[in-house]
């Protein structure tokens, strides 16, 4: 378990905290709110119990170079997001949405201006959230870290999944599957993909079909060859993307401690970190969509 980390202790129903404005500290106390204005002693109560928190990892990529992650915790929203920039320049974010069981992730890949492409080309990938990948947001939005400068590595590399991702999205209405798709995946628009078995999962709960269609590639027999085997630009074909969360909090660490009476009980104080890979394959119309599966 990663002793660089730990779980602060939840706020107490009273709080006391001192902050600079405009040259003046005031107090906000829980006993006596009327000493500053109501909002924005409402203000600061709210950042105090922590209902959103950000923590920043620098992390150290499989390629050597060394990154900063920005965790962000939402307690409102019961979600998670991860954001980092990799070594060429692509900007990785991880949306992990609880309320919904719901996973996202995105890519912003520079594009190749010289080849015709826009300065840079969206990806979204959407698949169901296992409980057990992530700690809760509730979680996240108290841990805290001793030395911030330090370069983290992951306790534990957990294995590559692979994810054929055979149906497309349908932006405007995709809120019905999380209302943080919208924001994320705006960019993306018609490159935003799942799974057929996601998407079997989300018809049982009473998902509208409409949101989904079909990529050609699910046919009985599939026609199209891998992007990196097919030389003309304009042509269909198969193509591969793949990314890693480098470091993460994928579980967490219990201690026990005694009272005064010596009964025993046990709490969160740490957590232990993981990297994990993914591989998305899926169906573009163009290869020009998908020139980096060139050096694959």
């Amino acid at each position: 378990m990663n002793a660089d980390f730990w779980i602060s202790p939840r706020m107490f129903s009273s709080v006391w905290f001192s902050v600079a404005c405009s040259g003046m500290f005031v107090s906000c106390i829980g006993a006596a709110p009327g000493r500053i204005p109501s909002r924005l002693c409402a203000l600061l109560l709210l950042v105090a119990l922590g209902l959103g928190s950000e923590l920043r990892v620098r992390v150290r990529l499989s390629d050597g170079l060394v990154t900063e992650e920005v965790l962000e915790a939402d307690n409102e929203r019961d979600s998670i997001s991860l954001e980092f920039k990799q070594g060429d320049g692509t900007l990785i974010t991880f949306v992990a949405d609880f309320k919904q069981d719901v996973k996202i992730f995105r890519a912003l890949i520079l594009g190749e201006l010289e080849r015709g492409q826009n300065q840079y080309q969206a990806l979204c990938f959407i698949s169901r959230l296992n409980r057990n990948e992530i700690i809760p947001s509730e979680s996240m939005a108290r841990l805290r870290q001793k030395n911030p400068q330090a370069i983290r590595l992951a306790e534990e590399r957990r294995g590559l999944e692979q994810l054929t991702m055979s149906a497309a999205v349908n932006l405007s209405r995709a809120w019905q599957l999380s209302s943080h798709i919208h924001n994320m995946c705006s960019e993306a628009h018609e490159a935003i993909y799942t799974r057929e078995a996601d998407v079997k999962h989300w018809l049982d709960k009473g998902v509208d079909g409409s949101i989904f269609e079909v990529l050609p590639q699910t046919t009985e027999v599939p026609s199209f060859q891998a992007c990196h085997t097919t030389k003309d630009l304009w042509q269909p074909c198969l193509c591969t993307y793949s990314l890693r969360l480098e470091w993460y909090p994928c579980l967490l660490k219990y201690c026990r401690s005694r009272d005064t009476t010596g009964k025993g009980s046990t709490y969160k104080c740490g957590i232990k970190s993981c990297s994990k890979g993914y591989h998305f394959t899926y169906y573009v119309p163009q290869k020009q969509l998908c020139l980096w599966d060139e050096e694959t």
